[in-house]
This record gives structure tokens, C-alpha cells and sequence, in this order.
């Protein structure tokens, strides 16, 4: 038995098909076949029920899946804990980040300083919405986010560290009729909404607080840009819900902001999952994000022409292992 195999088994389970495990794993599908049969015949059962379209466990591959996926696990842990012991840094790390979170945090010079010093690790970068990114930090996808929670139905397994934290409010137009200072979350619901699209932070903190009541948000407009959301309201399109921002940036949009009752509170952070066996390279990157993070001063909410911020106020994070 080899630990590939296991590999294999373990891929053609989660995938639950020849073909898709086989592009995963950048093999031919007879290989991977003939792979899975070799080990079927060393363990003298079978472990996957090929009788249908889609390929199931046999019930012994059932029994045998856990302790394969702890196998590898274990066999990983040992690679880490040797490259630490040696010093030895190799490997990719795969990083995931918000829409405009770019515009906050220098995101590039922390990856080229991490590049400069390790040119040996392979970076990859995604741009996605945060509910897709924290998705795939629970699948072991991503090795490290930086992504908008509304603190609700958090996995345990994914670790999180609070960078700053945020209170959403409405934007209307200058002239809009009928907006005080304040409005609540029934009447917010009566007015065409201008939202960031599902699965941006913002948006689940809406939806939350609504479902929570009873209601229903009228989301007449979507964009993935604040700023575009601002000049959709300044126009009479719509009441947008987006982060708060100064008055002298609300007004250079034509629009003002209105504060939401009960507040719908949200949060930018560091995401990793603690459960999954964590590479020397994912620590060290890791480190540097939250060296340059925590260096980086607020500077207050700001949203103008290519720039996006968030009202905030610093929060302390947890313990990185």
C-alpha cells in the first residue's frame, strides 16, 4: 500500500467520479483505475461501488476513508515538522481575498516582500466574494483569507483574526424626501435597495438582520463597488446599503448617510483553517500579514475615486498556532 494510493482513493471518494478525480490529480484515468484496483486487491475488499454513474463507497471503503484521509494527514505533518526542523521552505500557498480589500491593505507588498524572500514558494491569488472564500478555506482550498464575516454559522475549524470592525449604514441622494438621521430595518425594507452581490459580507449581514425579523430586503440594483453603489443612490435609484463614510465623501457623491436600526455589524479578517495541517510556508506568509496589518493605522473611512474604507474601530485577534 502506498500512501499515492491512498491519495487516489481519497480524491475518486470526494469527487465521486472517475473523470473529475483523474483531472484533479493530473492523471490519466486508466491509471488512476488501475491504481485504485492494486490497492483494493492488497486490502482484499472492495472499496468503491462502480455499479452506477456516479462511483459510492462500498462499505468497507466507508470504514477504510477516515483512517485513509489520517494517513495523509499524518504524512504531511511529518513533511512540515521536518522542513521547520531544517529550516526548509517549499511548497505554494494559496491566498484569497475580498474585492477592494486591495485598496485597504497593500496586499502586493506583502506578497512580493514573501516572494523576494522565499522565491522557491509559489503564490497564488484569488479575488472572490467572502462567502465562497470562507467555503473554500473549509474545504482546505485556500490557505489563508482575508474576508468580510458577519459573525454568523462560523465553522469552528476556521480560525479567525479580526482586523477592523465595521457598523453598515444607508446612502441616499442629497434631495431624497422622507429620510431622517435614522432608519429602521422594516423601513429600510420598503425601499429599493442598491447591495453588494450574495456572498460579500455586507450582503449576509443584511440578509441575516433581515430574515431575523421577518423580512424581506427589496434589492432593486447590485454592484460589486461601493463606489458605484454611492453614485447609483446619488441618482435616485435606490437606497444603498454600504460601509459608512465621512460627510465630505458622502456629499462629493451627492448622497448621505443614515444610520440603521438595530446596527448590523460585520467584520474584516484573517481567516485560516486550524484543522488542516498548516505548511512552514502558509506560517511564514501568514506571519507577514499580520505583521503588516498590525502596523497598518486606520486612517478612518474613506470611499473616493479609487479607494474604498470602512468605518472601523481595531479589534484584538486570537492566537495564531
Amino acid at each position: 500500500m502506498e500512501l499515492r494510493q491512498l491519495r487516489y482513493f481519497v480524491t475518486v471518494a470526494e469527487e465521486a467520479n472517475f473523470t473529475r478525480a483523474a483531472a484533479k490529480l493530473h492523471l490519466a484515468q486508466p491509471g488512476l483505475s488501475a491504481q485504485i484496483k492494486q490497492l483494493e486487491r492488497e486490502l482484499g475488499q472492495q472499496l468503491l461501488d462502480r455499479s452506477t454513474r456516479t462511483v459510492g463507497l462500498t462499505p468497507a471503503g466507508r470504514a477504510v476513508l477516515p483512517w485513509a484521509r489520517a494517513a495523509l494527514d499524518a504524512a504531511e505533518r511529518i513533511t512540515h515538522t521536518v522542513d521547520e526542523f531544517t529550516g526548509l521552505l517549499r511548497g505554494h500557498v494559496r491566498v484569497g481575498l475580498i474585492g477592494a480589500v486591495d485598496q485597504e491593505i497593500d496586499i502586493a507588498a506583502v506578497l512580493a516582500g514573501f516572494h523576494r524572500d522565499h522565491p522557491q514558494i509559489g503564490i497564488s491569488l484569488t479575488e472572490d466574494v467572502s462567502e465562497s472564500m470562507y467555503a473554500a478555506l473549509r474545504r482546505g482550498e485556500l490557505d489563508i483569507g482575508l474576508l468580510s464575516l458577519s459573525g454568523v454559522d462560523l465553522d469552528p475549524a476556521v480560525t479567525t483574526e479580526t482586523i477592523f470592525e465595521t457598523v453598515v449604514v444607508a446612502a441616499v441622494a442629497v434631495d431624497a424626501p422622507d429620510f431622517g438621521d435614522r432608519i429602521t430595518l422594516a423601513e429600510l425594507c420598503t425601499h429599493p435597495l442598491i447591495c453588494l452581490p450574495r456572498g460579500t459580507g455586507i450582503r449576509g449581514m443584511l440578509e441575516t438582520a433581515c430574515a431575523a425579523a421577518g423580512l424581506t430586503p427589496n434589492v432593486a440594483f447590485e454592484a460589486v463597488a461601493p463606489p458605484l453603489l454611492m453614485k447609483l443612490a446619488a441618482h435616485g435609484l435606490g437606497t444603498a446599503v454600504v460601509p459608512p463614510i465621512p460627510a465630505e465623501d458622502a456629499a462629493a457623491f451627492g448622497v448621505r448617510t443614515v444610520a440603521i436600526d438595530p446596527p448590523m455589524n460585520g467584520r474584516l479578517a484573517l481567516a485560516w483553517n486550524a484543522e488542516r495541517p498548516m505548511s512552514p510556508a502558509t506560517k511564514v506568509l501568514l506571519g507577514q500579514f499580520r505583521i503588516a496589518l498590525a502596523s497598518w493605522k486606520h486612517p478612518g473611512p474613506r470611499i473616493g475615486p479609487g479607494r474604498t474604507r470602512s468605518a472601523a474601530r481595531p479589534a484584538p485577534g486570537t492566537h495564531v498556532p
